[in-house]
């Protein structure tokens, strides 16, 4: 499989341009196009860390989208989400709705940002949660909590934020607030317990929501995947807390560390280079979590991503 990664990496898919699709909208990592009732997300190979994009990853739309699908289909029962047709691995048809601007960020452990921010003394007060002092590295709360951020624009930092802030504000109303806190932790629960049949603890994850015209909250974006979650192998990971060890992580994080260790880059100054060994050992990685949530390895070709694209859209009447 390593060499399938390789070989694909002249082929990696950095802009989806389909004019013809209706009107764009380029996000971190999708291509979105809008038309009438409905838009056309190209989830392309783009990789982004601290809010930036750096490089591309091969196969890295597909593998992201298959996994999107996964999850969209098995929660669906929890909560609606936007999906209306899948005409290509790399490609979601969905309904269009008004996007609130907020990330849903769920956590089950002290890692990742929030450990910096406690570190360094902060804890969690942007989001208006006292956390007990004294907590280790990677411990699990008792139980989730919400820490939302401002979902701002490709290139700018998204910011925490409190759920009072984002209310006062007039970014969510009040009764939004609640709902989608509801639904945000509903999900991470069946999130949390399918992952744990895999072996798999899902640390912590972020959820994006839109409204229709009759103000009905649905999941937009993606759910569970290795860009919006943090994903550790379960053997073990009690055990690594205790001694202070790292976790066996199986998302991207192991990239942002790379990014801090190798290139002492925290989303500041001029983009790094990413050498070709690092994007192909990240698609194992991106690979290897599909295939252990799902039960199926993705049957990966290596050639022109957007020429197989265009083939499948003009077969479904989009192009």
């Amino acid at each position: 499989m390593d060499e399938i990664l390789k070989a694909q990496l002249p082929y990696t898919l950095r802009e989806a341009d389909f004019p013809a699709l209706g009107e764009l909208y380029r996000g971190k990592v999708r291509d979105n196009y809008s038309r009438g009732d409905r838009i056309v997300m190209i989830t392309s190979d783009r990789l982004s860390a601290f809010d930036r994009v750096l490089t591309t990853i091969p196969f890295k739309g597909e593998i992201l989208n298959r996994l999107t699908v996964f999850w969209f289909d098995k929660t669906k029962d929890v909560a609606p989400n936007h999906i209306l047709d899948v005409p290509d691995p790399s490609v979601l048809v969905v309904r269009r709705l008004q996007p609130l601007a907020v990330e849903m960020v769920v956590r089950g452990y002290l890692t990742g940002s929030l450990w910096r921010d406690y570190q360094a003394g902060k804890g969690a007060k942007a989001y208006g949660i006292d956390l007990p002092e004294g907590m280790r590295k990677d411990q699990r709360f008792e139980k989730p909590i919400l820490t939302p951020s401002t979902k701002e624009q490709v290139g700018k930092h998204d910011e925490p934020v409190s759920p009072g802030e984002l209310v006062s504000r007039g970014v969510i109303k009040r009764k939004q607030w609640e709902e989608m806190a509801r639904i945000s932790l509903d999900l991470f629960a069946a999130g949390q317990a399918w992952a744990r049949e895999r072996g798999l603890i899902l640390v912590d994850t972020k959820y994006e929501f839109g409204v229709d015209g009759a103000g009905k909250l649905w999941v937009i974006d993606e759910i569970h995947t290795a860009d919006s979650s943090r994903y550790w192998i379960a053997q073990g990971s009690e055990e690594r807390t205790r001694r202070g060890e790292d976790q066996k992580m199986l998302d991207k994080e192991f990239f942002r560390q790379w990014l801090i260790r190798e290139r002492n880059y925290k989303g500041e100054g001029p983009l790094p280079e990413i050498p070709d060994e690092v994007r192909a050992q990240l698609a194992g990685k991106y690979l290897e979590l599909v295939q252990t949530l799902t039960g199926e390895a993705p049957r990966l070709v290596v050639g022109d991503t957007r020429a197989r694209i265009q083939k499948a859209l003009k077969a479904r009447k989009y192009l």
